[in-house]
């Protein structure tokens, strides 16, 4: 299937109720309004194809860049070509999905973690902090955390909402996963309130710091 196909395709799977959705979530209005559930289908359907991931990316469309990063073979980008698409895609969901299933796996992310957490670019920092909240939470080895908690406090206020997110994300794990700096995180938490009213829905832990860490911990304390 081409790049031109798969545009089709996506689009006749288009709804307007997922379009507003999307609108409302920070996509831009190149964007067909395709169920999370249909995009997931549809790369199933083509199966791992690095060099159509790169044609669909290409065109912007939100769709098209979820599908391409289902597709893509990670480590056949180099980490210059990873930088660039990081930084051309403010969509909140599509920059997690290129986080989580492409980022995270590749061979150089602990290069790209170490240069994004240096940027001012909102999209690669919140890259940086997201890779650097996976490495507090699985293994800390190398990493100054109360050096990174006075990073938080100090500059989580005035960062870009993009970065705050993974940020905040950084501060939780630190708490939960790390006991003797648990007081101080939930001290800045507190202190900041950033998340404090966030809403979410029933049964879903909150993002707003001292109550994410202190409900995994209670959770882990069973």
């Amino acid at each position: 299937m081409t790049a031109t196909e798969v545009l089709g395709k996506l689009e006749a799977l288009g709804d307007e109720k997922v379009r507003v959705q999307n609108a409302k979530r920070g996509a831009s209005p190149n964007q067909f309004g395709v169920k999370m559930g249909d995009i997931r289908a549809v790369a199933k359907a083509l199966k791992t194809n690095h060099k159509l991931a790169l044609e669909l990316w290409a065109t912007g469309n939100v769709e098209a860049r979820l599908v391409a990063i289902l597709v893509m073979v990670p480590k056949e980008l180099s980490v210059d070509e990873l930088d660039t698409m990081v930084r051309s895609e403010r969509f909140p969901w599509a920059a997690d999905w290129l986080s989580s299933y492409v980022i995270k796996e590749h061979p150089e992310k602990e290069q790209l973690r170490i240069r994004w957490m240096q940027s001012d670019d909102p999209m690669t920092a919140r890259a940086g902090w997201s890779l650097t909240a996976s490495k507090i939470a699985r293994d800390a080895a190398g990493l100054d955390l109360p050096a990174l908690l006075d990073r938080i406090e100090t500059e989580m206020p005035t960062a870009a909402p993009e970065v705050q997110w993974t940020m905040n994300t950084a501060l939780a794990y630190i708490g939960i996963h790390h006991p003797p700096l648990r007081e101080r995180a939930l001290a800045i938490g507190e202190r900041l309130g950033i998340f404090r009213d966030y809403p979410v829905s029933k049964g879903c832990t909150s993002p707003f710091a001292p109550i994410w860490i202190n409900e995994m911990v209670k959770r882990g304390s069973k």
